[in-house]
């Protein structure tokens, strides 16, 4: 099967598969994994403590591999140093930088005249045609099933991929209840041109930040198993369900306001929760997706058995 797309020419990849931000966890081991097994590896930036440790976990991706790979910046949650990481991304020219969670407009000032390939992680279609005039390479969509940050709208996948690709002219990157070459397939024939996963790639072996708890979690949750928090304030995010996470939700009933939440929802409570286990004093995110997760392959595996699974069904319909 040609798995060549214009998502796959524009970033120099085997297969049109990508990984997401993941906070806390996307560092070089993962980014490094995937991008050797064919698809776009990321850092995540703004989670590391300091622009050098950017720089030291882009080393350690090139030292093991030459394929392309991606710097996230999660826009909307950080705020100190941030025009410090865009800078040694920059310099140490980074060939793919994506943008979630914010205006991505003062990020595209910043890269000006980088040489790098710019994706920006939409939830609307007014979202993906500013990205567009903006001068995005391509956007990544996010429908309400997804981990992490979504948007206010609630539309799903399904639904929200063709809208944005009947109101863009770049390629469209499918996010949200993808995790295996089933829903490859099912975005490609939405239109999309590539997808974009996280929860799926957090239950690998290669995503060695995540506490062997937050994995069994993963494994040991239906697609019922999530719940969304932070609504009341605006900034919708979809987390596994536990008792913390009733606790948030509990209070941004009685006090919806981000003072009342912001110890709640602080990424010293997420770090609890996805780097010690902590389930009784911490939350994880995590899409719907984890219904579908039964075990822990190598990236490589599982990217290769996504292929497979993908090509079957490419058989199976006679295309």
């Amino acid at each position: 099967m040609n798995w060549e797309t214009r998502v796959t020419k524009l970033l120099g990849i085997k297969y049109p598969i990508i990984q997401g931000g993941l906070a806390y966890l996307a560092y070089s081991e993962l980014a490094s994994a995937v991008s050797e097994a064919g698809g776009l590896g990321q850092i995540t930036a703004l989670t590391l403590k300091s622009p050098q440790s950017l720089r030291e976990e882009i080393h350690k991706v090139r030292a093991n591999t030459n394929k392309p790979f991606g710097v996230n910046f999660a826009i909307g949650n950080y705020g100190k140093g941030y025009e410090e990481m865009v800078e040694v991304a920059v310099e140490e020219k980074v060939p793919v930088i994506t943008m979630t969670g914010g205006n991505p407009a003062p990020l595209f000032k910043l890269l000006e005249n980088a040489d790098c390939k710019k994706l920006v992680l939409v939830a609307a279609r007014r979202q993906a045609q500013k990205a567009e005039e903006l001068g995005a390479d391509a956007v990544m969509v996010v429908g309400q099933e997804g981990g992490g940050h979504l948007g206010r709208d609630d539309v799903g996948t399904m639904v929200l991929v063709p809208q944005v690709v009947n109101s863009v002219s770049i390629p469209v990157i499918a996010s949200g209840g993808i995790g295996d070459g089933r829903g490859l397939m099912a975005a490609l024939a939405l239109g999309a041109e590539g997808i974009e996963m996280g929860t799926r790639f957090i239950a690998t072996k290669e995503c060695v930040h995540a506490s062997p708890e937050y994995i069994e979690a993963l494994l040991n949750s239906s697609e019922s198993d999530t719940t969304i928090i932070k609504r009341s304030i605006g900034a919708p995010a979809r987390v596994l369900k536990n008792a913390f996470t009733e606790k948030i939700l509990e209070t941004e009933k009685v006090s919806p306001t981000y003072e009342a939440l912001k110890d709640l929802i602080s990424g010293k409570a997420n770090k609890r929760f996805i780097y010690d286990g902590d389930f009784s004093n911490g939350y994880g995110w995590a899409g719907q997706v984890a219904g579908m997760i039964q075990d822990v392959p190598t990236v490589k595996e599982l990217i290769e058995r996504m292929v497979v699974q993908a090509e079957k069904i490419r058989v199976k319909w006679g295309q």
